[in-house]
């Protein structure tokens, strides 16, 4: 009974595990300033987004004439004296106006809970002793 070096190869092959180490490693400090920089970008691109989708928003809104329509219904409503228009109230100045507000108040709040989270987390790893990660090479 003789095998051919193809048979031989793949049993030894198949019999032989790839080997993979693991790696348990424990997070006991966050870095304050690192955390405040990265809740700051985080924060910024928040608020680019939001400032972006408004003003997305206030353009469909515009081109399919859904303020127009609710100006008509809000005149309508408020009586024939009443000589505001909705688009003095919501134009794109008003609308970018807030979404740039809102994207700044945005930005101090994440930047200000990404440096209370750092500062909770060190201050839990004295009482837990930390957070137990595993790593392998896959």
């Amino acid at each position: 009974m003789s095998s051919s070096v193809a048979e031989k190869l793949a049993r030894k092959s198949s019999s032989r595990r790839p080997s993979t180490k693991q790696v348990r490693l424990k997070l006991v400090y966050i870095d304050f300033w690192s955390s405040v920089k990265l809740s700051f970008l985080i924060g910024l691109c928040f608020g680019i987004v939001a400032i972006v989708g408004s003003f997305l928003i206030w353009t469909v809104l515009n081109q399919t004439g859904i303020f127009d329509q609710v100006n008509t219904l809000f005149t309508d409503i408020s009586g024939t004296g009443s000589t505001t228009s909705l688009k003095s109230v919501l134009g794109l100045g008003q609308v970018m106006g807030f979404s740039i507000v809102v994207a700044i108040l945005d930005i101090v709040v994440t930047t200000a809970l990404g440096a209370v989270v750092a500062l909770l987390y060190n201050l839990s790893v004295k009482i837990s002793g930390g957070l137990l990660v595993g790593f392998t090479n896959n």
